[in-house]
């Protein structure tokens, strides 16, 4: 028979017990893990000594949402979009902790870089509040935090009781799906303030694993000065972890900061350029390169300080001599340097340090921002595009998929646009943005933004605009759509998951498995959530004897979605050899058809999987 398609996220609570049973059968009965064994397996006292950890009122709770399934969707928004057909970007509206669920499977090792700047818990800011399924009597001291609705954001001030856990509890599950979809060498990057920073410190240890932790950049955020206090605060924390530090350790000469050509200069006129004088000198004895180097200018003898070493033998040293390459200081009175031009420099590269004041600040963001909405304040203090790009060239290449779930003002998205316009790469965004209203006193309100994503979107379009304006005819296929995705409860009736109690005839006469609203396109990327397919890709549609039929990037997912189709058109869909194919359940009006359809593709198309909905 044919098989149906799940539409829920998978378990990934499941998932891992599995793949604990997988290496230890005897720890896992009944889908219970028997932790006492595993540690006696693993060598370790069953007592075992008090350890050091990290825990908050409501941590279990967090690190069960991370596994825990979802049955929702993401519904296609075209009317909302740019460049619906050709582009490779996406916006997706709706609560972060679902949409990473659902992008599970679709990006599961995928991303390159996660980038978030997420609510700094400053006692006026919003936070995410999820439902953990705990008794409410669990959450006494929450006490009205939820409205009636359920609302799932809250003002975490410092007058409540679990104002770190309550940010804690936000945060973690996050991080954890946030890994999975980072590629074997992806980086996350996360900008925080002081007040979480060392609960953020200690999760990332824990869900990256302390060794890959690659350091902290202090960004100097902004010049202004206040005096709120002992000293004026004008950095913003940037914590980085690898998904794997071992690859970086074994690549790290890919991983560098462009050279701006700043402190070159050529001051004897070497034709080959400007040129920056370096140490001639490293660490380390090596018997090899100790010798006696002496000023050609004033005969003074230069050997190399103790425990160390020049950094060529004698043969290539007098190579670099006869190649006008040694320098020995400005004046020619000093020791030996070495010559490193300006294209050198630049093809290396340079490696970045953990103090930035180099690049904007968060007026330079704000200015910007005023300037693309003409003069109109929307946001405060977003992040300058010099920063997010900075941080592109540091980590990502040409073709590089970027995640930004706290998207706020899209910054990620016009940053990546702007450094695909400089140096013609073709990198990928995913925004995501709950659709916060915003106050209805605010000049985005006034002038017509009823939420975040609102500007998000309006900021892109104007933002590419401009971008693909002034570069002209060097980026015409610059990418600067984006499809629209919105986050909502999944396109399939209750009847649908509850089919194993029902019969076929039951089911018919009850009502349609598929809720009214919902159309083909709806069930097409609900589709490609289920089968973990990439959601940019090229779509099309035709018609087979008066039938719709999509075809999704050619022929990795073929799908018709109309009732009552024939022999014919599932002919010729087995004939165009998809990967796979899906179809309305209702599209067959008895088993018999359904077996028919079996045997076509075994005949036609034995590699197509073939599933219902």
């Amino acid at each position: 028979m044919l098989e149906k398609m799940k539409f829920e996220t998978p378990n990934l609570t499941n998932e891992n017990k599995a793949k604990i049973a997988a290496l230890f059968p005897g720890v896992v009965t009944d889908g219970k893990v028997n932790f006492d064994l595993l540690r006696s397996m693993l060598g370790e006292d069953v007592y075992g000594d008090e350890v050091y950890e990290f825990t908050w009122v409501g941590k279990r709770a967090a690190i069960a949402e991370a596994g825990r399934p979802i049955r929702k969707t993401l519904r296609p928004y075209r009317e909302e979009s740019k460049d619906w057909d050709t582009t490779e970007n996406l916006y997706i509206e709706g609560d972060n902790l679902d949409v990473l669920k659902l992008l599970q499977e679709s990006y599961l090792g995928k991303v390159k870089l996660v980038y978030i700047d997420p609510p700094y818990n400053t006692g006026n800011d919003f936070v995410y509040r999820d439902d953990f399924s705990k008794n409410r009597e669990e959450y006494d001291i929450e006490a009205g935090v939820y409205d009636e609705e359920g609302a799932r954001l809250f003002k975490n001030t410092e007058s409540n009781g679990r104002f770190h856990s309550d940010w804690c509890s936000m945060i973690y599950p996050r991080l954890v799906l946030a890994r999975n979809l980072l590629s074997h060498d992806g980086v996350m990057i996360i900008s925080i303030s002081d007040a979480e920073f060392n609960n953020l410190k200690t999760m990332c240890d824990e869900v990256f694993g302390a060794s890959n932790y690659c350091g902290d950049i202090l960004w100097n955020s902004t010049k202004s000065v206040t005096n709120t206090a002992l000293i004026s605060v004008s950095h913003t924390y940037n914590l980085i972890y690898f998904k794997n530090i071992n690859y970086f350790v074994e690549n790290r000469d890919e991983f560098r900061l462009p050279d701006d050509g700043s402190g070159f200069e050529n001051p004897d006129n070497d034709p080959r350029g400007a040129w920056k004088a370096d140490p001639f000198q490293v660490g380390g004895w090596r018997p090899n390169q100790q010798y006696i180097i002496t000023n050609p200018n004033t005969g003074v003898e230069y050997r190399p300080n103790p425990g160390c070493s020049w950094k060529n033998d004698f043969n290539n040293f007098q190579k670099l001599m006869e190649d006008n390459r040694i320098v020995f200081g400005k004046t020619g009175e000093g020791g030996p340097q070495r010559k490193r031009f300006i294209w050198e420099a630049q093809e290396r590269g340079k490696v970045a340090k953990t103090w930035w004041d180099d690049v904007e600040t968060t007026t330079n963001g704000t200015q910007l921002l005023k300037k693309i909405f003409d003069g109109v304040s929307l946001f405060d203090n977003p992040k300058p595009v010099g920063l997010i790009k900075k941080f592109l060239q540091l980590t990502t290449n040409s073709e590089s998929i970027i995640l930004d779930f706290f998207s706020g003002s899209a910054t990620t998205a016009h940053a990546i646009m702007q450094l695909n316009s400089e140096d013609s790469g073709k990198r990928k965004f995913i925004m995501v943005q709950l659709p916060e209203q915003t106050d209805e006193n605010s000049e985005a309100n006034k002038i017509g933004f009823k939420n975040i994503c609102e500007i998000g979107k309006e900021r892109i379009r104007r933002a590419g605009d401009k971008i693909k304006n002034e570069a002209g005819l060097t980026v015409q296929g610059l990418d600067i759509g984006f499809r629209v995705l919105k986050l909502d409860d999944t396109n399939m009736n209750d009847v649908y998951y509850a089919a194993g109690d029902y019969t076929q005839d039951m089911i018919s006469m009850l009502q349609s498995n598929i809720k009214e609203d919902r159309t083909d396109m709806d069930l097409l990327f609900g589709c490609l959530l289920d089968w973990g397919l990439p959601l940019s890709l090229p779509h099309t549609h035709d018609k087979i004897e008066g039938f719709t039929v999509h075809t999704y990037n050619e022929g990795d997912l073929i799908a018709c979605f109309e009732e009552r189709i024939s022999e014919n058109v599932v002919r010729e869909i087995a004939k165009r050899q998809p990967l796979r194919v899906v179809f309305r359940d209702s599209s067959f009006t008895s088993s018999p058809e359904k077996i028919n359809v079996v045997e076509i593709f075994k005949l036609l198309a034995p590699n197509t999987t073939v599933r219902v909905i």
